[in-house]
């Protein structure tokens, strides 16, 4: 009998040493508090052999798991008489329905912080979502808040939520913030429908109009284009001919300052053939012809009475 009771001592004395070993998982940190003071070293996945259960308490910690928080408005708390929760009041005192949902994770260098605080950590977290989301909603109008808010309020969420659980020291990073529902409350929704629709048309209209004036404005600058290509082309061509014309101008004083000492005659001579090339271009253009039937009995008649005008 006494070596019964020996025994079961004895196996009792080793399951009760046997619950300082824990086996701490991949992916996981643990936190050792001995007699409530928390020690330093914090075990790394693998067997941690520490003092038994009333001695030690180890705390298993996943470390790579993403714990999420949804905040704000939901469906089923519409109906009351107090405001729900998420439904926010903007700059220009309209109210609008406002939910998300934050993932954080805990850092492995603080999880001492997570594991003391752990039971509060979800609500802290929710409460600093929530004033970020008051703060933003109420800085802006109803329209701004419809328009923009899923885009302008994630990055808010981000940046300024780690700031105040920086302060609150819970040992947890925000990863990631989703905005699922920014809209007016149930009771003017159909109204702000209405408004958005209106405003949709009115940015289409808009959008039609600016095309259109880029077109109009495409198709001004390719005609200004095209006139100044042609204006520098014409002025190239009457320079290129005027140059042509003093060269050939030039050539032919040359030529007269030669021939005038050889022949007394050649200034008329130039004069003849001038005058024969006005005389062609003229008869060309129809602008002179021949006398004959000016001629009469009495001799050459050149009495010409001026057209009688059109009526």
């Amino acid at each position: 009998m006494r070596r019964l009771v020996l025994g079961m001592l004895i196996l009792l004395l080793a399951g009760y040493l046997l619950t300082g070993v824990v086996q701490v998982r991949p992916g996981e940190r643990a936190v050792v508090r001995r007699f409530g003071r928390v020690l330093k070293e914090k075990p790394e996945p693998g067997l941690w052999i520490g003092l038994p259960w009333g001695m030690d308490r180890v705390d298993r910690v996943a470390v790579d798991q993403v714990r999420s928080v949804v905040v704000g408005y939901q469906d089923d708390d519409a109906g009351g008489d107090a405001m729900p929760a998420g439904q926010l009041l903007t700059g220009d005192h309209n109210l609008v329905n406002v939910r998300v949902k934050i993932n954080y994770r805990v850092r492995n260098d603080e999880v001492e912080d997570y594991v003391v605080q752990v039971d509060r950590v979800d609500g802290l977290v929710a409460r600093a979502v929530e004033t970020v989301m008051a703060q933003w909603v109420a800085s802006r109008t109803i329209d701004d808040v419809l328009l923009n808010g899923k885009i302008e309020l994630r990055p808010e969420l981000l940046g300024q939520t780690q700031e105040y659980l920086n302060d609150y020291r819970l040992g947890v990073q925000v990863i990631d913030v989703s905005v699922g529902l920014i809209a007016p409350p149930d009771e003017v929704k159909s109204a702000f429908d209405e408004v958005a629709e209106q405003q949709t048309r009115i940015v289409t209209l808009r959008f039609g109009a600016e095309q259109a004036a880029a077109s109009k404005q495409s198709d001004a600058r390719a005609e200004q284009y095209k006139i100044e290509q042609e204006t520098a082309a014409y002025v190239l061509n009457r320079k290129l001919l005027a140059q042509r014309e003093a060269e050939r101008f030039m050539e032919r004083l040359r030529q007269y300052q030669i021939g005038r000492d050889k022949n007394p005659h050649y200034l008329r001579q130039i004069w003849e053939e001038e005058r024969g090339k006005l005389f062609a271009t003229l008869k060309a253009n129809r602008q002179i012809g021949l006398l004959d039937h000016h001629l009469g009995p009495d001799g050459l008649d050149l009495t010409i009475a001026p057209p009688l005008p059109k009526k």
